[in-house]
């Protein structure tokens, strides 16, 4: 097995970066970029902390965090498991890393920056879903921003609804449970799930 363990051989392999890819990069959202963050109810937040990283799936109904300004996102902690591994990132190191998907685009968004767990009551009460609140919401101070080439999602056939996967074919989530610890009842957790998740969406 051959290792690069150098930059300057790994950039000798893969040559010069075009204009396009470095022009596209500001440190705040422009229009278009707010256009299209606005429009994603999808994010993938990444985080780093003493114990590792961790990447954590976020969505929404409609526009998945709120554009507060050019430089500033808010982005709600709705109901989850409760393990706040993003959160306890985000005390320990400000480093934040989304990327945002947006239906039927083939681009996603990208933003680098700093985040901050906000507790503050009126931050709170802004994001009311269905007579809920978040417990607490992630405030993104912009770094980077810009737009991914499109050539994965293209690859991947993201969008192309004869592309995906029946849900028969794949393992329950009872059963992945149940293959990480032999005695979990996988039976109940499957039949009660979808009316559990309905009823603790916010």
């Amino acid at each position: 097995m051959t290792i690069i363990t150098d930059v300057e051989e790994l950039k000798a392999l893969y040559g010069d970066v075009s204009e396009a890819s470095t022009a596209k990069v500001t440190d705040h959202l422009t229009p278009a970029y707010r256009q299209m963050i606005e429009m994603s109810p999808f994010v993938a937040l990444a985080t780093v902390g003493p114990e590792g990283l961790d990447c954590s799936p976020r969505g929404d109904r409609g526009s998945v965090v709120r554009v507060e300004d050019e430089r500033r996102l808010s982005l709600p902690d709705w109901r989850g498991n409760n393990r706040i591994d993003s959160l306890a990132n985000i005390v320990r190191d400000p480093r934040v890393a989304l990327m945002f998907l947006i239906p039927g685009s083939n681009s996603v968004m990208r933003i680098n920056g700093r985040a901050v767990v906000s507790v503050a009551p009126e931050l709170l009460q802004s994001f009311e879903m269905d007579g809920r609140h978040p417990r607490s919401v992630v405030m993104v101070a912009i770094e980077e921003a810009y737009f991914q080439c499109a050539r994965a999602v293209m690859r991947a056939e993201l969008w192309n609804a004869d592309r995906q996967v029946a849900a028969e074919a794949l393992p329950t989530p009872g059963e992945m449970l149940k293959a990480a610890k032999q005695d979990f009842d996988r039976e109940t957790y499957d039949r009660e799930w979808p009316a559990r998740a309905a009823k603790t969406m916010w």
